[in-house]
């Protein structure tokens, strides 16, 4: 009756581990190694967790096995094993290989020689036109008096007509906003004398941002009409940039792809897979147009608009990706 229970037993065991074994699934840790308390064994220590080595003498002739070295491997954890001090997660790997940013390693797999893999940096490019569908003028009211007071007063006078002009011509949809206003002395410098102030100069600037693009010539036509004598600049830009980015940014990360593989193929591999991508760069470069002190003008009804010619926007976008390259045996 004891041998009939013992051998009960025993089979009972094996299935347990069978079972254990045929549930296992692979998993991919990523850390140092390490010594530990056990005899001869050795420990993959990640951020959370410890993996105990069942394996390691497989491993321990290849020249980046050592103390400290960041590995990634890929095996099974082991259920059923025990150890005399289970320190950490028993674990079989089946793959092991350095890991390190930027520098060549290899795959060890037990009973054949190592894979080759080279890590490569590439960087890829792309300029993608597009429409701008915004335009932002810059608009000033400078006048200049002996006196401060009546310099401030004349250029109050002369920028409310400004603004009131520069409203009705670019509509309801515009928006009109004093980004600037300076009152400043003006100086006479002479040699070896102090400098006098010989007058004032009041400026009041105000930035205009309007969808409509046809209306950018007749704002500032009424804008001079009305008394402004300095046009900053005009600029066009892209608000509704979002689809015309992520074009830029699939173009330049096929083309950080085909580089990866065009350097594969000239080490005489392949890309294994891609381990890293970072999008480096993506800018919208806004068109400027410069008007340099635009004197006031009483246009008469005949007198043609001001010619205002929208070009188009360069979106760029730039990706960078690390790819495995495996070049052989």
């Amino acid at each position: 009756m004891k041998k009939s229970i013992l051998t009960m037993t025993g089979v009972f065991t094996l299935v347990l581990l069978f079972t254990a074994q045929a549930f296992a699934v692979e998993i991919t840790v990523r850390g140092k190694l390490a010594h530990t308390v056990e005899a001869g064994g050795w420990l993959i220590v990640t951020d959370s967790q410890k993996y105990l080595l069942i394996n390691a003498r497989r491993f321990q002739n290849e020249s980046w096995f050592r103390e400290g070295a960041t590995v990634e491997a890929s095996g099974e954890t082991r259920n059923d094993v025990v150890t005399t001090q289970m320190e950490g997660t028993p674990f079989e790997a089946r793959v092991m290989r350095p890991f390190a940013e930027g520098v060549s390693g290899s795959i060890a797999v037990a009973g054949e020689a190592p894979r080759r893999l080279t890590r490569v940096l590439v960087t890829g490019d792309s300029i993608v036109q597009a429409q701008p569908d915004t335009a932002i003028l810059s608009i000033s009211v400078v006048t200049q008096n002996k006196r401060a007071l009546d310099a401030q007063s004349e250029n109050a006078n002369k920028s409310d007509a400004v603004v009131r002009a520069i409203k009705a011509a670019a509509g309801a949809g515009a928006e009109v906003k004093t980004s600037g206003y300076v009152l400043e002395p003006q100086r006479l410098y002479k040699e070896n004398q102090p400098p006098t102030i010989t007058g004032y100069e009041a400026r009041n600037t105000v930035t205009v941002t309007l969808s409509d693009l046809t209306k950018v010539g007749a704002v500032i036509d009424a804008a001079s009409q009305a008394g402004a004598n300095n046009v900053d600049n005009v600029s066009f830009t892209l608000r509704k940039d979002r689809p015309a980015k992520s074009q830029a940014l699939t173009e330049a990360t096929r083309e950080a792809l085909d580089k990866a593989q065009a350097i594969a193929g000239a080490l005489g591999g392949r890309v294994v897979r891609i381990s890293e991508v970072q999008e480096a760069n993506a800018v919208v470069r806004p068109i400027y147009e410069a008007y340099d002190k635009v004197q006031t003008m009483r246009a008469a009804p005949a007198q043609a608009p001001t010619p205002i010619e929208v070009g188009t926007l360069d979106i760029h976008s730039q990706v960078q990706l690390i790819a495995e390259v495996d070049t052989g045996q």
